[in-house]
């Protein structure tokens, strides 16, 4: 900073100075004539010179002036361009004998400088002005490097209000001093120390101060400066409660706060804009771990990065919280890298599933397990801190009679608060922000509430800290005035714990429809435990979760009129945003100039004017509040009518908001709905609609007006088409020839870069796994298409891929020899078996999970116990073979050139068949490369890029691998399928060996449609 100062400094000076040296010349240039070339070759130099160092002054002027690293380093040239223009000032200036003789009508200017003496002071000044010519460039170029990271690393979505320094988070507490000492310093050793676990796991119950903690943690990290990240979760949040943005918040954070990252970030961006959408892991990979290696591999000293994920139990599914877990303490094998994460919960089942699948890669502390005299010091300090605030706020305007005294509240009531508090210290923090509203009554008014409560030693601790607030609105109030104000605290409050994110005031009551002066008085009383803002438009929060899951399970009978009744809840919700909706959408509501727009092009300003927050909320959320609620028929035909009214104008603008994945999420969510419903007219409609928007998703996503022309491509009979027909855009003249009903494809999987040689649906029929020549397996939501994980480790291309019977395993063989048993939530490779000299051609699960069988092409079949990665029996077969099943008991081994029974002994000849139950057996289709075939019968015909690989079924849909590394999701008629199974014995059909057996051959014959 000093040297800062004194480059600007200098700078000043020096442009002070040419000014007063090109004066000095232009007197000369009037009066002196014989050194005329000499007194304009060094005007003009020094002229140059104050243009340069002028402009070096401005921009040092501007607040990015501490970015100009180079120009910073000018400080000796600086210096020595004024040494020059000093001595020329001094040279140049008329000495006081040149002055008399000036009134005597002498000539009093004479040229000081010879020839030589001029052209060195220019080729100084040339030296000078160059130098800062030439740290300008660099800066400049450093900027707009700068700005064009900015510009890149802005493309990463970042999670609002997840941060620690989050407006969000701006006005939520930090410890105390004097309070956590302890805690706090053994965090800090953890972080500093080099040999320590990757992860630390603060857990406790709520309330226990864990978010306290870390944002304390977070902020004393951050001033130190190895704060890499903070990701802060939050159940109800949009972005918060959820991985969809969770690692692309972490890589933006960490290209901000450490700068050797930041290059690298940009590059995995640079190289692949659609980064954010792809898998979690694969993203991990990519923008988290890749930069931090390459960060350290080029730093001369080891880097230390520290990163806070705080709430991991408000992270809704278990599957996502067990894969943060997995990814973070893979890190301690990336060689020389230091990462420290912290991470608080409460002790749920899903988190401690998920630390225990991580073994020692952590250490945990658990809150509500330090000794009660540590946790009772610091609550007594934060109550004494907080009361003496409320004392000191409330005597400020308070009459003199009625101030309170400076003991208040007292010794013997810090003391019972904070027994009746230990150990939850939102529990302390409630009462105090309950005890100084002033909106409800006085300090010492409210104190003696709480005390009154917190003297009974009845109910939970949870009681102890919220029942005071609730008894307080209707303290003194008539019985109407009573039922008046819990009707309006259950539509009002019942509505902010229940809503999918939040909303503000103002919004809020444009859903409910009431008018803001309502909801406004009705929150006036609960600044002591909702986050309520000071304008009508910022978002109300709750203060803490606890208190939702405290008026959820309201039992106690005084209060029970409180209670939040969920189902109810969501119920009224789902009629108001389709009542929202009805009256907000229309085709075009953002005006758009014409039908090609991108919605990239949209103005954001125009699209929150024409979408307030009301509307945009009950677009996103109305069906996740009308499927939990109470299913009743009456419901159905709202929904009907909406969808068959206004089902464009939603798609349109969910398009706008950047939302049509979730559409198909909505759609699918309400066919199951309808399932629960009898007679129900929506099945139809939602079913079609889904197509439409599968079929249409690339042109929704990115073109919000292309949707109402698509529907000139739609297939004749479609449900959509028919209701919609008039909203095709008149200027589409000459209506394309289409289908009469949808083809089968339903669903293109693209992301492997060659042959897909095998694929199989999940046995619960929600995932589809594929193994590409690509050297990958692929696990892909059935239903969405959407890549959920990309396993990588095999060095050859994949020959088979097997789900587990439960569905949460992968089993994959390969070319290179080995087969490795995945974990399909998390991806993580969980064993690899090998030592068979011999490539693998398939690989199955048992029903029990216990062992895995292989096939090779040396005509042996493998089978391995699952959890050691031990080999047992050896079957011996004459020739090529591929693993279909086991038998249901596991004695026995399915193949394709018989059923064989599975001994003790090291090896089995293929003498002695087993009976197969086949009944129960997995569902394993195939081609004869021309046509999926079942039982001798032709089921579907196959074009040529399809032919060659294997095909799965489950259900009415068919799975199948290409060559150019696509996988088509198929549909089959249900009825045609009943038919096809009507015809078939399947139940009685024995597996025959079939003369194909051989190496060479590549045909697989589909021995049962049962899945």
């Amino acid at each position: 900073m000093a040297e800062a100062l004194g480059i600007a400094s200098s700078i000043i000076a020096v442009v002070d100075l040419s000014a007063k040296v090109l004066s000095l010349c232009l007197q000369y240039s009037r009066e002196v004539k014989n050194a005329k070339d000499d007194i304009d070759r060094l005007h003009d130099e020094v002229a140059a010179f104050q243009n340069t160092t002028e402009k070096l002054e401005a921009l040092l002027k501007e607040p990015r002036g501490m970015e100009l690293k180079a120009s910073q380093q000018l400080l000796s040239s600086i210096e020595d361009a004024h040494s020059t223009l000093e001595q020329l000032k001094h040279r140049l200036r008329p000495s006081t004998h040149r002055k008399a003789m000036s009134r005597f009508g002498a000539r009093a200017f004479k040229w000081p400088f010879e020839s030589k003496d001029v052209v060195g002071v220019i080729q100084t000044l040339e030296r000078c002005r160059g130098s800062i010519s030439l740290a300008l460039n660099i800066d400049q170029i450093v900027i707009l490097q700068n700005v064009d990271d900015r510009t890149i690393l802005s493309q990463l979505p970042a999670a609002e209000g997840a941060s620690f320094d989050s407006h969000a988070e701006e006005h939520n507490p930090t410890c105390l001093p004097n309070t956590r000492e302890e805690l706090l310093k053994e965090i800090d050793c953890w972080i500093d120390d080099p040999k320590s676990k990757t992860i630390f796991w603060l857990n406790g119950k709520a309330g226990t101060g864990k978010s306290t903690i870390s944002r304390t943690v977070a902020r004393s990290r951050s001033k130190q400066g190895d704060l890499g990240a903070s990701f802060f979760f939050k159940r109800g949040e949009v972005d918060r409660g959820n991985l969809s943005k969770f690692v692309s918040t972490v890589a933006r954070c960490l290209a901000w706060s450490t700068p050797a990252v930041a290059p690298y970030i940009r590059s995995a961006v640079n190289a692949d804009p659609a980064i954010a959408d792809k898998a979690v892991r694969e993203q991990f990979e990519k923008l988290v771990r890749e930069p931090l290696l390459k960060a350290t591999a080029t730093s001369l000293s080891r880097p230390s990065v520290f990163i806070v994920v705080d709430a991991l139990d408000e992270c809704e599914k278990d599957a996502d919280i067990k894969l943060i877990l997995q990814l973070f303490s893979n890190l301690r094998f990336a060689g020389p890298l230091c990462v420290r994460v912290l991470v608080t919960s409460r002790p749920e089942l899903p988190i401690r599933l998920g630390f225990s699948s991580i073994g020692n890669a952590h250490q945990d502390l658990i809150l509500h397990k330090i000794p009660l005299p540590i946790i009772e010091h610091d609550i007594s300090v934060f109550l004494r801190h907080e009361f003496a605030n409320i004392r000191n706020n409330f005597n400020t305007d308070a009459v003199e009679e009625l101030k309170l005294p400076m003991d208040w509240p007292g010794e013997a009531n810090v003391g019972k608060l904070t027994k009746a508090a230990v150990p939850l210290f939102i529990f302390a923090a409630t009462l105090c922000r309950f005890i100084n509203d002033r909106y409800i009554g006085s300090p010492d008014e409210l104190l003696q509430s709480v005390l009154n409560v917190a003297g009974t030693g009845q109910g939970s601790k949870l009681d102890m800290t919220y029942s005071p607030v609730l008894r307080q609105q209707v303290l003194h109030r008539s019985g109407s005035e009573r039922l008046d104000i819990i009707e309006s605290f259950r539509l009002i409050v019942g509505t902010i714990v229940t809503l999918a994110n939040p909303l503000s005031m103002r919004a809020l009551a444009l859903l409910l429809d009431v008018h803001v002066s309502k909801v406004t008085t009705r929150l006036s009383a609960l600044h002591s435990v909702l986050d309520i803002p000071e304008t009508l438009d910022a978002p109300v929060r709750l203060l803490h979760l606890s208190f939702r899951d405290y008026l959820v399970g309201l039992e106690e009978r005084e209060l029970a009129e409180f209670r939040v009744e969920e189902r109810h809840t969501h119920q009224i919700l789902a009629k108001h945003c389709l009542r929202i909706m009805r009256g907000g959408l229309q085709k075009n509501i953002c005006s758009l100039p014409f039908p090609g727009m991108r919605r990239s092009s949209v103005d954001f300003g125009q699209l929150e004017k024409r979408m307030p927050s009301q509307l945009q909320y009950a677009c996103m959320h109305w069906a996740y509040h009308q499927t939990s609620g109470e299913p009743k028929l009456s419901d159905d035909k709202d929904v009907y009518g909406f969808l068959t009214t206004h089902f464009l104008h939603w798609l349109e603008a969910m398009s706008l908001l950047g939302r049509v994945k979730e559409c198909l999420d909505t759609l699918r969510l309400l066919a199951r709905w309808v399932e629960t419903l009898e007679g129900s007219s929506l099945s139809t409609f939602v079913a079609d609609a889904e197509r439409f928007v599968q079929a249409y998703f690339s042109v929704a996503a990115e073109t919000p007006l292309q949707i109402y022309c698509c529907l000139a491509f739609v297939p004749r009979k479609s449900v959509v088409r028919r209701t919609f027909e008039n909203f095709i855009p008149k200027w589409i003249s000459n209506l394309p020839k289409v289908e009469e009903n949808w083809d089968a494809c339903l669903l293109t999987l693209e992301g492997h870069s060659s042959w897909v040689r095998s694929v199989v649906f999940s046995h619960d029929s929600k995932k589809v796994a594929s193994g590409s020549d690509d050297e990958t397996i692929r696990i892909w939501n059935a239903e969405t298409g959407e890549c959920e994980r990309e396993l990588k480790g095999h060095s050859s291309y994949i020959s088979s891929v097997v789900f587990s019977h439960d569905s949460k395993k992968v089993a994959s063989g390969s070319d290179d020899e080995t087969i490795r048993i995945w974990n399909a939530e998390t991806g993580e490779c969980e064993r690899e078996l090998k030592g068979h000299i011999s490539n693998v051609n398939s690989v199955v699960f048992s029903h029990d999970l216990k062992k895995v069988a292989s096939s090779y092409d040396d005509g042996t079949i493998r089978i391995w116990n699952a959890e050691t990665g031990e080999c047992g029996d050896l079957v011996s077969l004459h020739g090529y073979a591929g693993v279909l099943s086991f038998t249901l008991d596991g004695r026995g081994i399915v193949t394709d050139c018989g059923t064989f029974p599975l001994t003790c002994s090291s090896q089995s000849r293929p003498g002695s068949a087993m009976p197969w139950q086949s009944s129960h057996a997995p569902m394993l289709a195939c081609t004869d490369s021309t046509w999926v075939t079942a039982a001798g019968k032709d089921l579907l015909w196959l074009p040529p890029e399809c032919r060659g690989g294997k095909v799965a079924v489950s259900g009415s849909r068919v799975v199948i691998g290409c060559l150019s590394g696509r996988v088509l999701v198929l549909g089959i008629s249900m009825a045609d399928m009943e038919q096809w199974m009507d015809t078939t014995n399947v139940h009685d059909k024995r597996v025959q060996q079939t003369s194909e057996c051989n190496k060479k051959s590549r045909n697989l014959h589909l021995l049962n449609l049962i899945n």
